[in-house]
């Protein structure tokens, strides 16, 4: 555990005719999600290598203030590898990435991010009250603060239980739990619900609203389509590549499918159809959100 849904991908949107998959990719519109300025995470031509293979491909990205943002894709489309970039931790990285107006990483933004990785990080032999004190310290929040993000992950009955002891689904929350502590103006959390119980799910997403709504910008990964439509906006990652950036809405409309899932097998389907041999290429397949004014 690491400590420190509007979306824009800025490239000009590929011009795609006569084709009525291909029209899917350019007919998509988006509710604008601001400008730089206003943005919480501003990305430019981030480019990623891992050995000899690149595995994010010129990703532009805006992501705006009190928003709950969906970062969404299969397992192996890039996901953690944007959100440990966005943290400032990934190696092989070209381009820029700005957080909260400084370069991601800064000493500066460690008291005001907040980072869960898939891995839970805690110290196994302490309890969780514990973990979470040594945490609080570490980002100036008061002790106080603990008991509010126990009740906030429910694990209040565990407070005094050694943290080595807890279900997976709970050491996750003692993640969640240490990343809440202070006040985060930005949460990056890599597939928080994994492994949590229906009930739990859902009230962690109530959570994620409350957040946004109280101003806090909330980037959740997850590989799970139906959760999209519990976020403002949504980017659909494959293959280190940005399909779309879209509201719920906005996606399941230009699509004309009936779910999340649904709708990110047509885009896959319409790129691939539009990348295939054969077929004239006017610009970049992915979808692309025109920049803001």
């Amino acid at each position: 555990m690491g400590i420190g849904c509007g979306v824009a991908v800025r490239k000009p949107r590929a011009i795609v005719r006569n084709h009525p998959e291909r029209r899917i990719l350019h007919h998509m519109t988006n509710t604008s999600p601001g400008t730089a300025e206003t943005a919480t995470i501003d990305i430019r031509g981030l480019r990623v290598k891992r050995g000899h293979s690149e595995v994010l491909h010129g990703v532009d990205v805006l992501v705006p203030r009190g928003r709950l943002v969906g970062l969404l894709g299969p397992s192996g489309s890039g996901k953690t590898t944007l959100m440990r970039s966005i943290m400032g931790v990934q190696l092989g990285v070209t381009g820029t990435i700005d957080v909260l107006g400084l370069p991601a990483g800064s000493a500066a933004l460690r008291r005001r991010v907040g980072y869960v990785t898939q891995s839970p990080s805690q110290y196994d032999d302490i309890t969780v009250r514990q973990n979470l004190a040594y945490f609080a310290s570490v980002v100036g929040a008061p002790r106080g603060d603990v008991d509010r993000v126990l009740d906030a992950v429910e694990l209040r009955p565990q407070a005094r239980q050694l943290t080595g002891s807890l279900s997976g689904g709970q050491r996750s929350r003692v993640s969640l739990a240490a990343a809440l502590l202070g006040a985060p103006e930005l949460l990056v959390l890599d597939e928080p619900t994994v492994g949590l119980d229906p009930v739990l799910r859902v009230q962690l997403w109530g959570l994620f609203h409350t957040l946004a709504r109280d101003g806090v910008t909330v980037l959740v990964s997850s590989h799970v389509m139906d959760e999209a439509t519990r976020c403002d906006r949504l980017l659909l990652l494959r293959e280190g590549e940005v399909l779309t950036d879209d509201t719920p809405d906005g996606l399941l409309a230009a699509t004309g499918a009936e779910d999340a899932e649904e709708a990110f097998l047509k885009l896959i389907a319409a790129a691939d159809e539009q990348q295939a041999p054969g077929h004239a290429s006017h610009g970049h397949p992915q979808h692309r959100a025109k920049e803001a004014p």
